[in-house]
């Protein structure tokens, strides 16, 4: 398939990076079907669509005239089957819940058409893993957005052992053609590169909380106004070489034998998930949110990634 015959996307699962994604292709020009069993969950990805796009325009993101024509291009749709039927490309984003994935993509395989790309947003499941429940693992990419998916720039670009490089190529071009910056990895890996880099991270914030050293916000506030800013602009291996590797060495020498190592999730995570804390959708979780505060949150985050963005072409990244 050439990227070029791509006209139709397909996304099943209309939440949060579900009804992104259909967002920014439609914007791109593209003709959407949005898929969920849920038609409360499609009316509200509607609504959020719209909100998204005004705000898109007020950071002058897109115009007026872009924007207009997007709801239009986005159908929503109740059937899986309706969804896919003359899909070119397929957009998994349903809950991250393999043996759920694994039905979904048995679905792709049984009604969408032969040429069809089928790619899943999973942000921990390997490609081989969706691929063995279809007839065509040839055609089974991961393709991982970041939240929010129409401002985070980067996709992460995952096959496995039996997709294809057209499949990759093709993929990766049209993600182009939507201005994305894709990242192929040379094999599959469980969690690919990013959220093994924040698991990561999380686990020894997490320590640094149950030990007594810090607060959930102190720890916030430092990330936030330190190696955050850092990390906007350079990359850990830029950073580490700016500093010298002899100093990393010294580093890791002295904290590696101190620092969180255990494989095990931290009962505090367990524990405030069975209450139903959960954060910003909850109104509850290491901090208490009210409506607007959560929103305030997810307009700065916006801001900053815009921001940014433009930064990067400024100094030509």
């Amino acid at each position: 398939m050439d990227v070029n015959e791509i006209r139709h996307i397909s996304v099943i699962g209309a939440g949060l990076m579900g009804r992104g994604i259909a967002l920014e292709f439609a914007l791109a020009g593209y003709h959407v079907s949005l898929n969920d069993v849920s038609d409360g969950m499609l009316s509200d990805a509607v609504d959020s669509i719209a909100t998204d796009l005004k705000m898109l325009q007020e950071m002058g993101l897109a115009t007026a005239t872009q924007t207009a024509p997007v709801p239009d291009r986005i159908r929503t749709t109740s059937s899986l089957e309706d969804a896919v039927a003359d899909a070119d490309f397929v957009v998994e984003a349903v809950t991250e819940d393999l043996s759920v994935k694994e039905g979904v993509f048995a679905q792709f395989d049984m009604h969408s058409p032969a040429r069809a790309i089928l790619a899943s947003n999973s942000s921990t499941f390997m490609p081989s893993q969706m691929a063995r429940a279809t007839g065509r693992p040839d055609r089974v990419v991961v393709t991982h957005y970041f939240n929010p998916p129409y401002l985070v720039p980067v996709v992460e670009i995952v096959g496995s052992p039996e997709t294809s490089d057209e499949t990759i190529e093709v993929a990766r071009r049209l993600l182009s053609k939507v201005g994305k910056r894709s990242v192929v990895l040379k094999k599959e890996a469980p969690g690919f590169i990013v959220n093994r880099l924040q698991i990561a991270l999380m686990r020894e914030a997490l320590s640094i909380v149950e030990q007594g050293i810090a607060s959930a916000e102190d720890i916030d506030i430092v990330v936030r106004n330190s190696f955050g800013r850092r990390l906007a602009v350079a990359g850990p291996f830029e950073v580490f070489e700016s500093a010298g590797l002899d100093v990393v060495l010294a580093m890791m020498e002295q904290l590696l034998p101190q620092i969180e190592s255990r494989t095990e999730v931290p009962s505090a995570v367990r524990e405030m998930v069975a209450r139903g804390d959960l954060g910003i959708k909850t109104g509850k979780g290491f901090y208490e949110w009210t409506p607007e505060s959560g929103a305030a949150l997810r307009r700065r985050i916006a801001e900053a990634l815009v921001a940014g963005e433009r930064l990067s072409e400024s100094d030509g990244s």
